[in-house]
């Protein structure tokens, strides 16, 4: 919208928002296992909380997966200027938008999913404090990683839909390393693009879709967790550039990746 102040980092990740089916079952997982305690957010429709690490809103959690049928979900939502802009462009390179966008009192948002398949949101934000966030705070959101088809053809349709290329402060870089194409903010990783990812597999890990990776102190004691607390692990940790990582799935069989060490 023009004139409006957009306090999210445009083309950045800006939010993740899981949609439950039981919100007190969610939050009954979340809390203990990332120390997230949680504030009903006011004016809402339906059920809705913002989960607090610290004093720091690190994500949201409504219960709509159970109202619309979805399956169990996190979302990762990219801060623009516009989402009228943002959606135009991404229906011009080939994606498609299932909602939006929508206002709301802290700004306007839409769900929308790019070429191969994997969802992702737009926020035009008014509030909310942008990404990158502090990573010394355990439970922050502090990088997303995307697996798709073909990691360059992703960058081109996101670089484009963002104009990532095009921002000079703070310096956004995108740059291949190895086997991913990585968005760096101000010389810090918030964003990797990851291909080999299979439409039509059984493993939805493998298909194309956003991972939301949040900040553990240790990764083993998060897994042990996660098991006393009804979820599964997925796998064993994995050695990355960006610290030891696990994937997780929670009591409703929703994805989501654990970090240590990210820095």
């Amino acid at each position: 919208m023009t004139g409006t102040r957009c306090a999210c980092l445009p083309g950045v990740p800006c939010w993740v928002s899981l949609a439950a089916r039981d919100l007190d079952g969610a939050k009954d997982f979340y809390g203990p296992l990332l120390g997230w305690r949680f504030e009903t957010v006011a004016g809402r429709r339906g059920s809705y909380v913002r989960a607090m690490a610290g004093k720091t809103a690190v994500a949201g959690i409504n219960a709509t997966a159970h109202e619309w049928e979805l399956p169990v979900t996190w979302t990762t939502y990219f801060g623009t200027e516009s989402a009228d802009t943002a959606v135009g462009r991404v229906q011009e390179r080939g994606g498609t938008v299932a909602v939006g966008p929508l206002s709301s009192d802290e700004g306007r948002l839409a769900l929308a999913a790019d070429p191969a398949g994997a969802s992702f949101g737009l926020w035009e934000c008014r509030t909310e404090p942008g990404w990158p966030r502090p990573p010394g705070v355990g439970g922050n959101a502090v990088w997303v990683e995307l697996r798709t088809r073909d990691a360059f053809e992703a960058a081109l349709f996101y670089g484009g839909v963002f104009d990532w290329d095009r921002r000079p402060s703070p310096p956004y870089t995108v740059r291949w390393e190895e086997d991913r194409v990585i968005l760096d903010i101000d010389k810090r990783t918030v964003a990797t693009l990851y291909g080999g990812a299979v439409e039509g597999t059984v493993d939805p890990r493998l298909r194309p879709r956003w991972h939301v990776f949040f900040s553990v102190a240790d990764v083993d004691d998060t897994m042990e967790t996660t098991r006393k607390l009804g979820g599964q692990t997925i796998g064993e940790p994995s050695p990355t550039h960006f610290g030891r990582t696990a994937t997780l799935r929670d009591p409703e069989g929703g994805l989501f990746c654990v970090v240590s060490g990210h820095g």
